[in-house]
């Protein structure tokens, strides 16, 4: 037989609610994953579709520029179709983050790295099956650069400091500048370098798979990346 409290006595303390978006792996974390299938995706982009890039637009600017003054080895059709197809991406992305301004940092990041994942799985699948084709190398651009758009899009709503996933050009003057040696304190040097490498590393391991195993694995291994790390993303820095 139970008996009811003393009406004077105050209620239960209810558990704090849990907080869903320091559920899983930090941002910086995932970012610096971003980094490395950036560098997967623009060695497949610049070795195997015809030296244009679909992550790093600085470059594909240059690359254009080349291909206009009529340099071999370089295409406008290739570059002007990864640089449209990167703005659409990045337009949509920011009608997405637009939709979640103020909500869910996690959500934001998950459905956009799904969405990523989703769309380099496609240009994986067809790279399988239709190699060399014209057919393929247009629809890996486009997907890649939309992707890539989409990304980046959504890093520049989530603000995280020296972690752009794409380019390195402020990361490695940040280096520079802001180290011990340039008259700064050099707090932020461990983010910037861990950056620096995970770029250079995706690139290189990007470019070994491109040599000896074709385009469809690097972008295959960019899907899988970039799916994992959207399961598993927080909405924490």
């Amino acid at each position: 037989m139970t008996t009811d409290p003393p009406s004077g006595d105050p209620p239960p303390e209810e558990p704090p609610p849990k907080d869903t978006e320091a559920r899983g792996l930090r941002l910086v974390a995932v970012l610096l994953g971003l980094t490395v299938v950036s560098g997967l995706i623009d060695a497949v982009s610049y070795l195997g579709l015809g030296h244009v890039f679909t992550a790093n637009m600085t470059g594909n600017v240059v690359v254009l520029g080349f291909a206009a003054a009529g340099a071999p080895g370089f295409s406008v059709r290739h570059t002007a179709t990864s640089v449209a197809c990167f703005l659409a991406g990045a337009l949509g992305g920011g009608r997405v983050t637009a939709r979640y301004c103020g909500g869910s940092r996690r959500t934001l990041t998950q459905v956009t790295l799904a969405v990523e994942a989703l769309l380099v799985g496609v240009s994986a699948v067809v790279a399988f099956t239709a190699p060399g084709t014209a057919g393929m190398t247009y629809t890996a651009i486009a997907l890649t650069a939309f992707a890539m758009g989409l990304r980046n899009a959504t890093v520049i709503k989530l603000g995280v400091p020296d972690l752009t996933t794409t380019v390195l050009t402020r990361t490695l003057t940040g280096l520079a500048a802001d180290s011990r040696a340039g008259g700064g304190t050099g707090r932020r040097s461990p983010r910037r370098t861990a950056s620096v490498i995970a770029m250079l590393a995706g690139a290189a391991f990007g470019s070994w798979l491109v040599m000896h195993q074709g385009l469809g694995t690097p972008l295959l291994i960019a899907a899988v990346a970039s799916g994992i790390l959207a399961a598993v993303a927080s909405g924490r820095d």
